[in-house]
């Protein structure tokens, strides 16, 4: 599903940068991707997301 339509970033964009490149704030995401940078709709929907990988993402380290 698409969480910013200004610049077609997808859940599945944002988990992939989480899960592969260890982004996990939405600052870093903002550095990968254009999110936020037009209406700014996206931002809150994206730290949802952010925080839902978080625990995965501490499970597959350990």
């Amino acid at each position: 599903m698409y969480v910013c339509l200004c610049h077609a970033v997808s859940d599945k964009k944002i988990r992939q940068l989480a899960v592969d490149q260890g982004v996990t704030d939405i600052r870093g995401i903002k550095k990968c991707t254009a999110l936020g940078t037009q209406c700014g709709r996206c931002v809150r929907q994206a730290k949802e997301i952010l925080e839902q990988v978080k625990p995965i993402e501490l499970q597959q380290a350990s």
